[in-house]
């Protein structure tokens, strides 16, 4: 009998090879709750402002991504977080029926639900600007540690809410801290200022029996083995300017890898040859496909409904339904 999408997505997680590869965009396995009480992931109908007063905006260049508007920022000193940066009351909160209006509407059968949150870099980002919160954590880390223990008590509550309303499978870990060719802080720092956080999410969520995801872009694969102490087991989106076939050969059945496709260059645009692209998903298939661990992320940057995608989105879909969908019945 045929796995349900959830199942085999969750089987791969569980460390084991599954009845068939699981496909972010071609047999979709995921929910995810959206999620007011933090950072916004997009912003597409214009700016959000989110419970600590950040204003996000988005644009269509970027996938209506939600980022801080630039230029505003709304802690100048660190150590004058106590006096800015309060936490939401929420104690008159209807989490049930917040989060009730968004499961009715899933497919828990065929597909697994992720909540996330823990993205305390990137709020200390959101706070101070991307400069001013890397020389806050060298300058006053014990301050930087100060102010995340503070607001790790309400993003720790939305946790444990997500975990008793939702009860999700998954829980993902969101929190940027590298860019294309080096990690923004040392393994030491992450260490010291940032793990111990990460793991309370960790820990919230594995006492609720729910998987653990890490989103992490860029040149981070130096993190890998906090991850997995903290109890990771899956990675997205992988990107290419990290070393992926030696992380493969390692982590296989520990680390889950979503991603490993050059989504930035050549192959992740219009531009790619139909001949190059076709040789190349056969070529990513089988370098990361082998013993399990790898979700087929391959895909096209760019915006919705053009033609010239729609045609490379076409062959990536068929070398997925007639290649690397079945290949551990083949190979």
């Amino acid at each position: 009998m045929t796995l349900t999408p959830k199942e085999n997505f969750l089987k791969l997680l569980g460390g084991e090879i599954p009845d068939y590869v699981p496909s972010m965009f071609f047999s979709p396995h995921m929910e995810m709750i959206t999620e007011e009480m933090i950072a916004p992931v997009f912003a597409p109908n214009g700016p959000i402002t989110t419970v600590y007063g950040v204003e996000y905006i988005g644009s269509k260049e970027i996938g209506n991504g939600a980022l801080p508007t630039p230029g505003k920022i709304l802690l100048e000193d660190i150590t004058k977080w106590r006096d800015v940066i309060k936490n939401p009351d929420t104690s008159h909160r209807d989490w049930e029926g917040y989060y009730k209006k968004q499961t009715d509407k899933f497919d828990r059968v065929n597909k697994a639900v992720s909540c996330h949150g823990g993205d305390y870099f990137l709020t200390l980002v959101s706070f101070m600007g991307f400069t001013g919160a890397l020389m806050a954590m060298y300058e006053e880390p014990d301050e930087v540690y100060a102010l995340f223990d503070f607001i790790s008590e309400h993003y720790c509550e939305v946790e444990r809410q997500q975990m008793r309303h939702v009860k999700p499978e998954l829980y993902s870990i969101m929190d940027d801290d590298a860019a294309m060719r080096a990690p923004f802080f040392s393994v030491d720092m992450y260490q010291k200022l940032v793990k111990p956080f990460h793991k309370k999410h960790a820990d919230i969520a594995l006492e609720n029996r729910a998987l653990l995801g890490r989103h992490d872009c860029g040149h981070s694969d130096c993190f890998i083995d906090d991850w997995l102490d903290i109890g990771i087991r899956c990675w997205n989106p992988a990107q290419v300017s990290n070393d992926l076939i030696a992380v493969k050969k390692k982590y296989t059945g520990k680390l889950t890898l979503n991603g490993c496709w050059d989504n930035t260059g050549l192959l992740g645009s219009t531009a790619v040859d139909d001949a190059v692209l076709r040789e190349a998903l056969y070529t990513y298939v089988d370098t990361f496909a082998p013993g399990g661990s790898f979700i087929f992320s391959a895909m096209i940057m760019a915006q919705p409904g053009d033609p010239l995608a729609m045609t490379k989105t076409a062959i990536i879909k068929d070398v997925y339904d007639n290649y690397a969908r079945d290949y551990y019945k083949t190979h």
